[in-house]
């Protein structure tokens, strides 16, 4: 018989309702917010705040919906796995990965906002740790390995208007951390 350890997910609640309330915000003053809070280079001396704060800020509901979307379940999936420390750091440190890759490979006068390279440093880290777990990905109707539907959304990620840079950053930071995971588990299996 397996067991499962119970796990609170009052974290993750958090950092959606916190991206929530900042979208509610962003509506009322969408250039003002985006404008202080988005990452753009070329202000980066003068803003350096933003390279955090634009992981919270969403240009429109289908952005804010599939990034809340993703960082649900891949963020509940991670804490199950490997721990609300490992996925908290592995969130953090995937968003900064996608801003500095931005930082380096963007239109220095672009700005970036969202969540994407933090979700999906987990969704590497899980990729990496679990590779055949099978997950539904709309619209197809079959079950797919997490590792597939990684790939199939870093794709998208090279559609116009879609900072792939932050992407990128955030997938190859989450595929190290997934890497260290599971060699730590090996070990600990042991």
């Amino acid at each position: 018989m397996r067991t499962y350890r119970a796990v609170s997910l009052n974290l993750l609640w958090f950092l959606v309702a916190l991206n929530v309330l900042i979208f509610i915000i962003t509506l009322l003053r969408p250039q003002s917010v985006i404008n202080l809070l988005g990452l753009t280079p070329g202000l980066l001396s003068q803003q350096p705040w933003t390279i955090v704060t634009s992981m919270f800020v969403h240009g429109g509901f289908a952005h804010i919906l599939c990034n809340m979307i993703s960082l649900y379940f891949l963020g509940s999936f991670l804490i199950r796995a490997a721990g609300e420390k490992s996925f908290l750091a592995i969130f953090f440190l995937g968003g900064l990965a996608g801003n500095i890759l931005f930082i380096l490979l963007a239109d220095p006068y672009s700005t970036g906002i969202g969540a994407s390279g933090a979700i999906f440093a987990l969704g590497g880290a899980l990729a990496v740790m679990l590779p055949r777990v099978p997950v539904l990905v709309f619209p197809i109707p079959v079950p797919i390995p997490l590792w597939a539907a990684i790939l199939i959304f870093l794709l998208f990620s090279f559609l116009p208007g879609i900072a792939w840079q932050a992407h990128l950053g955030g997938l190859l930071l989450g595929l190290i951390a997934g890497l260290i995971l599971r060699e730590r588990r090996r070990i600990y299996s042991l």
